[in-house]
């Protein structure tokens, strides 16, 4: 099986709303949710992708000849790719029935710790999905990052419970969830939180925290103050609010404040590659990818994963030998083209 095998597959078998499109730009499904779309107008997912293309690379070959270094170390382990899978929660409403959320991240999980990186897992109302995501990380020794809703502080707890058993490294919270429109108003609730409230649950994970939906350097600023290890620069993919930034647009003003305080991980949009080195230059540690990631596992299952990984990978590696990026340390904003 090759990557285009898997897409042909995935376009048999993703129901209505997901067109399995030739590149990944939110354009086919716009304003569709249910399905993969984005909220409103449905242009933020849009020009999430647009900016990540605006944005060029130098080409600079005269430098030592050596082999390519893709790793990163991230909280004392050490991963293949600076690249993750995002998490994606609710697959049948969105994606086709093919599989559930348990089903759908039992293969994720596995396939992408095989590979040499992780998957953050959904968490969804129905509480089989944090258990089933908790036993596929505790499969694979612990290589997922649960990434659990902004639920009421009691549900959460419980939650915690499930995730320091599983033996995961790191957790996560999707604090804009509350924005999903089919989350509102459900049982148990979903809603913001105050720094203090966010640092009540950062102390109950016991482990590195991640802080995804942060699109300002104030919220930034509210996460570390929290205590939280990392951040998720990320609009949830345009589906939570219209009309906000692209993820590309606000990175760097977010990087230039945190100066190290966090790790920073950056999604929405990023589709190969040069986008990941892209992001990386302009000072994210890691990227995370979501939408493609179903297409490789409704397409292929393991071996799809693990086939879009290479290709990211293969993607990436060319890109860091072209402008003279030996590792991923390597890697600065002087790689970036900037109009004069």
């Amino acid at each position: 099986m090759n990557y285009q095998e898997v897409i042909n597959e995935a376009k048999t078998c993703m129901g209505a709303y997901c067109k399995v499109c030739p590149v990944c730009n939110g354009r086919a499904c716009k304003n569709q949710m249910p399905g993969p779309g984005a909220k409103g107008v449905g242009d933020t997912a849009i020009r999430n992708y647009e900016k990540w293309q605006e944005i060029r690379v130098n080409m600079d070959t005269i430098c030592e000849n050596k082999p390519v270094d893709t790793s990163l170390e991230l909280f004392g382990k050490t991963f293949r790719f600076p690249f993750f899978a995002g998490p994606v929660g609710a697959v049948q409403l969105h994606y086709g029935k093919k599989y559930d959320d348990m089903t759908y991240n039992e293969v994720l999980v596995r396939a992408c710790s095989e590979a040499g990186i992780a998957a953050f897992t959904g968490d969804g109302t129905n509480p089989d999905v944090m258990e089933g995501a908790a036993k596929a990380i505790a499969k694979a020794g612990g290589a997922g990052i649960p990434t659990v809703k902004p639920w009421n502080i009691e549900t959460i707890r419980e939650k915690m419970d499930m995730v320091q058993d599983c033996g995961a490294k790191m957790v996560a919270m999707d604090i804009d969830a509350a924005g999903l429109p089919f989350l509102k108003n459900l049982n148990p609730p979903a809603g913001s939180k105050t720094v203090e409230q966010l640092g009540e649950i950062v102390n109950a994970a016991g482990i590195p925290f991640i802080v995804k939906g942060i699109m300002t350097v104030s919220g930034a600023k509210k996460a570390f103050d929290a205590g939280a290890s990392a951040i998720v620069v990320s609009n949830h993919g345009g589906r939570v609010l219209d009309q906000t930034p692209a993820t590309a647009e606000v990175l760097e003003r977010i990087v230039e404040w945190n100066q190290g305080r966090m790790k920073i991980f950056v999604d929405g949009g990023i589709r190969q590659g040069t986008d990941i080195f892209k992001a990386l230059a302009m000072g994210a540690d890691a990227v995370l990818i979501a939408r493609p990631f179903v297409q490789a596992v409704y397409g292929g299952a393991e071996e799809g994963v693990k086939l879009y990984i290479e290709k990211l990978a293969a993607e990436l590696s060319d890109t860091m030998a072209m402008c003279g990026a030996a590792s991923i340390k390597d890697i600065n904003r002087s790689m970036l083209y900037r109009p004069m």
